[in-house]
């Protein structure tokens, strides 16, 4: 068998759309200034998907320290991996600044969230070494633990926020790392990205009383959202002295590229001489380093800026419930609105909001939530207004209305040309 047989039996749960799909539902290309409205197809629409929780994307203070550093040192400085040739003082700045807003010893820059989170669960956890994560995890939590397995560690999952449970689960790692002489990493999420929960982070560690692990969070999305200065998920629940390791990325509050590890010193040493994904990689370049030091400026120094975000996810998630939508149990800005239907009719109504409304977000079906259930997801951004959020309102509850009446039926997807 060629390795390549099975591309031409099967593309995967999305893959086997994207003929149909590809450009329209599946990588659609959004254009213009990163705003509360860009251009889509060659129109204006309004857009409920952009990670800009803050606005920071094109704040004008933003693009001048963007545009500045770029013009001073160009794309490429410094030149090489941090260890060899690619260390600079902007960067150390950058990690003393970061630590001290998250309220931990040190942190380290990492060049992407995605595999930094990967490359934290490598270096920390040995094939020993037990992990204990939630069901929901994100993407990048997996494929670290892949990864662990596949070294020969072993995993034991929970049932999403189930404490029950994840004490069971403690037992059974407990007995397992007594015989491999390892420890025990419990790893959860700060806010949940798709439902937009918060991880139970107050009971998790409450049962630190009773076993003996470590805490890792991924907090990309409460980095800048959370807690009374915007720090995160661990200070709203007031808990940040018992997340071991905090990660963020700067792809969602900070609307940029790259992503940091916050923990006691030693921990992060230990990361900074032995992150593989990091020692044999470029550095951060400059212009992304300042641009963070800017964002993370801007983030600490204009509360306005999460309180305004605060005022459009109150009024979108309460003027949707009160229009009988089920945004689940989301606590944070993530508003999944979940409707029942099929994957055809998901695409039909997210045509017709686009095409007759105007209106762009992003549409979630199965493998990613349950067969016969489809998700509208929400991000509201700082920059977003009153108004938009009237209109968005009442657009949904005429989609509904059709939904409901049969008028996206259909036994395939929406044809887009």
């Amino acid at each position: 068998m060629d390795i390549f047989d099975k591309i031409n039996e099967t593309m995967g749960p999305l893959g086997q759309y994207g003929k149909a799909a590809h450009g329209y539902f599946i990588f659609p290309k959004l254009e213009g200034q990163i705003d509360s409205k860009m251009k889509f197809r060659g129109k204006e629409v309004l857009t409920w998907s952009l990670n800009n929780y803050l606005g920071l994307a094109n704040h004008p203070e933003v693009r001048k320290a963007d545009a500045d550093a770029a013009a001073e040192y160009g794309l490429g400085y410094p030149m090489g991996a941090r260890m060899m040739s690619g260390h600079t003082s902007v960067h150390e700045e950058l990690e003393a600044k970061l630590a001290d807003f998250v309220d931990k010893d040190d942190a380290y820059l990492l060049n992407f969230g995605y595999q930094g989170m990967v490359s934290i669960i490598d270096t920390l956890c040995s094939r020993n070494d037990v992990i204990v994560y939630d069901s929901e995890s994100h993407a990048c939590i997996m494929d670290g633990i892949f990864l662990h397995k596949a070294k020969g560690g072993k995993s034991f999952v929970f049932p999403h926020n189930d404490m029950e449970r994840c004490a069971k689960m403690l037992d059974f790692a407990t007995k397992r790392a007594e015989e491999t002489g390892g420890g025990i990493m419990v790893i959860t999420e700060g806010v949940f990205g798709m439902a937009g929960d918060l991880g139970a982070l107050d009971k998790i560690v409450a049962l630190k009383e009773k076993y003996n692990f470590r805490l890792l969070v991924d907090d990309a999305h409460g980095f800048g959202t959370m807690g009374k200065t915007g720090a995160g998920a661990a200070e709203h629940f007031g808990v940040t002295d018992q997340v071991d390791v905090l990660f963020c990325t700067f792809a969602k509050s900070m609307a940029s590229i790259g992503a940091f590890v916050a923990a006691d010193e030693e921990v992060v040493n230990y990361l900074r001489y032995n992150m593989r994904s990091q020692i044999y990689a470029k550095s951060l370049p400059m212009p992304l380093v300042v641009g963070a030091l800017k964002r993370l400026e801007l983030l600490k120094t204009k509360p306005e800026l999460k309180d305004k975000l605060w005022t459009i996810v109150n009024a979108l998630q309460k003027g949707l419930r009160e229009q009988g939508f089920d945004l689940g149990v989301t606590e944070s800005p993530v508003t999944p609105v979940f409707l029942n239907g099929s994957v055809p009719e998901a695409t039909q109504l997210t045509m017709d909001l686009r095409e007759n409304y105007n209106i762009f977000c992003s549409i979630v079906v199965y493998p990613v939530i349950p067969k016969d259930k489809l998700m509208l997801r929400i991000i509201p951004t700082a920059v977003h207004t009153l108004e938009e959020v009237e209109y968005t309102i009442k657009a949904f509850a005429e989609v509904k209305e059709k939904l409901l009446a049969g008028k996206y039926q259909s036994d395939k997807i929406a044809n887009i040309f």
